[in-house]
């Protein structure tokens, strides 16, 4: 039989890290062995679901290239079934009509006690203000699971539980099995979550006569550096927010593949076919997989560079084009951003870091870290000099970046300090900052008029500080 996967997330709220790792690996799967990859839209949650969070759900599966097969199932749209499948565990005795309340319920078996049963046997009818709870035989039921292993469920520990709430809602069980088996799931791949519920999900299914049992594949938790599981409200775990901050599609996918699975070899850095040819369930482990966001980055920053100079421009250009660049309207210049792309790109893990790093190629008003200056100019005895020198110096010489290098080296050699250390009070005068690209190639590509500029501008800063300051 082909295999028939479905990724069903509940819109409630953003698309989450371990949700995308969830799919990428039914995904996977589907992909490697010739089947069906399902989306499945689980917003049975009247109060919580939205359509907002279900478009942010297939955004951000989109940009992962996680594309699934066939219409998306709503399941809210599918309340028919799910009720009909209640009517009929009422009809053959599996399931009954149930009035108490939790409060009731607490009040006869304590504050730790579950339900104990007391409506299986009174006939109730229906009525808006009951539920439907299904009916726990004797006996125990075992999950056969390719990552966990069996795990055997005592039904004495499970309560008759609900599957139709007050008000007509299928519960999210009841609604799983329902539409699993009309969309023939053959296997089902979730968060270790939802393994408690699993024996649930086989008795349903076995109450209803449905065939064969899918298998199952529960993942393991995904976990921050302290080893808890990844909170939203914590930890940094937006799909969406992570592709805003610059990271690519590439280095997310193969980064979230490796967490509970690897390929064959020692090699981290695998290319999407290479995933889908090794990718097996049995393969996956059950350990907890810790979401190293540091990791992450270096991924990124290995896939920015192995892009050629025109893709990492295109991938770049959101940022440099955007309505918050650090530089005025129309100053973007296209020929002197694809100049310094070459040196961009070996030096950012983010996209969202190339605008700062090229911003002061396009300044109409140098923008300069006060801290750089402090340290680099204001602070240093010999900083002027080192400015004019240059500033004259650059007035004639050849304007390539091995010249200036020349140039600066001979000005440090005369001041005795290292190339190094001279260049320091030229960067900050000409970028604003002590940190960014190479200085020479830079200072090539922004040009001579520009840079002798911006070293005046440095030398009457300095002049008009109080003497002593």
């Amino acid at each position: 039989m082909q295999p028939r996967v479905r990724f069903s997330p509940s819109p409630t709220g953003p698309f989450h890290v371990g949700g995308a790792r969830t799919a990428l690996f039914g995904w996977l799967f589907a992909r490697n062995t010739g089947g069906v990859f399902l989306l499945r839209n689980e917003d049975t949650d009247p109060v919580r679901s939205s359509d907002h969070w279900m478009e942010g759900i297939m955004d951000g599966m989109r940009w992962l290239g996680l594309d699934w097969d066939g219409e998306i199932v709503r399941q809210s749209e599918r309340r028919d079934a799910h009720l009909a499948a209640a009517r009929q565990m009422l009809d053959e005795g599996k399931a009954y009509w149930c009035d108490c309340t939790a409060d009731v319920i607490a009040a006869r078996k304590g504050p730790s006690g579950g339900y104990d049963g007391f409506c299986r046997d009174r006939g109730l009818k229906a009525a808006d203000d009951r539920v439907i709870r299904f009916r726990v035989d004797e006996g125990a039921t075992t999950v056969r699971d390719v990552v966990r292993g069996d795990a055997t469920f005592d039904h004495a520990t499970i309560d008759d539980f609900v599957i139709v709430r007050r008000g007509g809602g299928a519960m999210f069980v009841l609604a799983n099995v329902v539409d699993d088996e009309f969309q023939a799931i053959t296997h089902v791949i979730r968060g270790e979550e939802h393994l408690p519920t699993t024996p649930k999900y086989l008795m349903l299914r076995r109450a209803l006569g449905y065939g064969e049992d899918p298998v199952f594949a529960h993942l393991s938790l995904l976990v921050n550096e302290r080893r808890q599981k990844l909170s939203k409200r914590r930890d940094k775990v937006a799909v969406l927010e992570f592709r805003d901050e610059g990271y690519t599609a590439d280095a997310m996918r193969n980064y979230l593949a490796l967490l509970g699975w690897s390929p064959p070899g020692d090699e981290e850095i695998v290319s999407l076919e290479t995933l889908v040819r090794e990718f097996r369930l049995e393969n996956v482990t059950r350990a907890a997989a810790f979401f190293d966001i540091r990791k992450l980055q270096h991924f990124n920053g290995h896939y920015l560079r192995e892009m050629t100079p025109d893709a990492f421009a295109a991938a770049a250009r959101p940022w440099v084009e955007g309505d918050a660049v650090p530089w005025p309207d129309g100053a973007f210049d296209e020929g002197a951003f694809m100049a310094l792309v070459p040196l961009v790109q070996t030096r950012v893990q983010l996209l969202s870091e190339v605008p700062q790093l090229v911003a002061f190629l396009f300044a109409d008003l140098l923008e300069i870290d006060e801290k750089s200056w402090e340290k680099a100019i204001a602070g240093s005895d010999w900083s002027s000099e080192a400015l004019a020198d240059a500033a004259e110096a650059f007035a004639e010489l050849p304007w390539e970046a091995e010249r200036l290098k020349e140039t600066v080296t001979g000005i440090g050699d005369r001041l005795g300090v290292s190339l190094r250390k001279v260049q320091a009070p030229i960067r900050v005068a000409v970028t604003g900052s002590t940190v960014g690209l190479p200085l020479f190639e830079s200072l090539e590509i922004l040009g001579r008029d520009a840079t002798r500029a911006r070293l005046h501008d440095a030398l009457a800063r300095l002049a008009a500080l109080p003497r002593g300051a």
